[in-house]
């Protein structure tokens, strides 16, 4: 039998303090949409890999079998090939799967300075409570902005990129 995990004890002027609080927060919120952006990711590419998969089980569809048109196994198999191409347009406006990578080491990162934090090791080594949550404050700070940073740029690269593959009209 496992044994239980220890839970972690936060000292009430860590867990109240302004630093923490917004640790947590950006944490519960990192976490939320990197597996929000996962499932998402996840459910296009197996739509994706089903439809693909069925394409050449469609071209053998009989008119015959279940009273079909006559022109039925194009139909789908056409229809198939639409919906994949799509549900890839929507991955790519929608950027999931560098969502999903994006936050998820977003949110291992501030992990990573939550126990760093608690534990009183690497940056957080040698200093008092103070410089500790301030210290904490800072390395939080930037790590969301550095991360919406590189939203920004990669948002503005994908409508760059978009605006020079449109056809003019």
């Amino acid at each position: 039998m496992a044994k239980p995990i220890p839970q972690l004890v936060i000292p009430d002027e860590v867990a109240t303090h302004p630093a923490w609080v917004r640790l947590e927060d950006q944490l519960a919120w990192y976490g939320r949409k990197s597996a929000h952006h996962e499932a998402v990711y996840k459910r296009m590419k197996r739509t994706q890999i089903v439809l693909a998969t069925a394409i050449p089980l469609f071209a053998f569809v009989s008119p015959e079998i279940a009273f079909l048109p006559k022109e039925a196994g194009k139909w789908l198999s056409s229809a198939a090939g639409a919906l994949i191409a799509i549900l890839e347009g929507l991955q790519q406006l929608g950027q999931h799967s560098t969502l999903w990578t994006t936050y998820r080491a977003t949110a291992e990162a501030l992990k990573h300075e939550k126990y760093l934090l608690l534990a009183g090791a690497g940056p957080y080594r040698d200093r008092s409570h103070a410089d500790r949550v301030l210290l904490l404050a800072e390395r939080v700070e930037e790590r969301v902005s550095t991360e919406h940073a590189k939203w920004l740029s990669e948002t503005e690269k994908s409508v760059k990129q978009g605006e020079r593959q449109s056809p003019r009209v």
